[in-house]
């Protein structure tokens, strides 16, 4: 569990981070993902060491965060080109099924390099879309937590298990999806750097 001590600061740290995701999450997408990678693991880090002495949990979620965002960082891009690659060579495999053949190994090779591409073409717009409701739900919970306190009822560890809102805050959903709706059309108004600067 997490220690009482840090819940408002890290719900200050959630706060921050969900409105930095929601309304700028694709152009610090790496800030992004270094910040939800943190958070995964000093979760992962203060559920397997528990939370009883302070200053060792504190370390163990620190490095644990320090992990988790590596390997958040290092393991995206490789994991769209990946989905966009398996994705690519279904998709090759579904067609010669229809006309009851198996596809050249040529061709497999070509529907993996063109899934791959076109995933990594479109990735803008998933980020997009990702960032902006991850986000919003992030900042949600922490603002939450914040206006809570240490000492309201639900300091009982849902803010650090953000995918459900507590008891009596069912309005969460439709206020989690009116401010990612107005953080992804924020973004998607947003030029891309490239264009930006012409």
């Amino acid at each position: 569990m997490f220690p009482a001590t840090y819940q408002v600061p890290a719900a200050v740290i959630l706060l921050g981070g969900g409105l930095l995701s929601c309304f700028v999450g694709h152009r610090l997408f790496r800030v992004v993902l270094g910040i939800y990678g943190f958070v995964a693991g000093a979760l992962v880090a203060s559920a397997v060491f528990g939370a009883g002495d302070p200053q060792g949990a504190l370390l163990s979620m620190l490095v644990g965060g320090l992990v988790g965002a590596l390997v958040l960082i290092l393991a995206y891009f490789v994991g769209v080109a990946l989905v966009g690659a398996a994705l690519g060579a279904i998709l090759i495999h579904l067609i010669w099924a229809q006309l009851g053949r198996e596809p050249h190994p040529f061709m497999v090779i070509a529907g993996t390099v063109a899934g791959a591409l076109g995933a990594l073409a479109l990735q803008r717009y998933v980020i997009i879309a990702a960032t902006a409701f991850a986000g919003a739900w992030t900042a949600l919970v922490g603002a939450l937590a914040i206006a809570a306190g240490r000492s309201g009822p639900e300091q009982g560890g849902w803010v650090l298990y953000p995918l459900r809102p507590p008891v009596g805050y069912e309005w969460m959903w439709i206020a989690w999806l009116m401010l990612g709706a107005v953080g992804l059309i924020v973004q998607l108004a947003t030029k891309p750097k490239s264009t930006a600067k012409r």
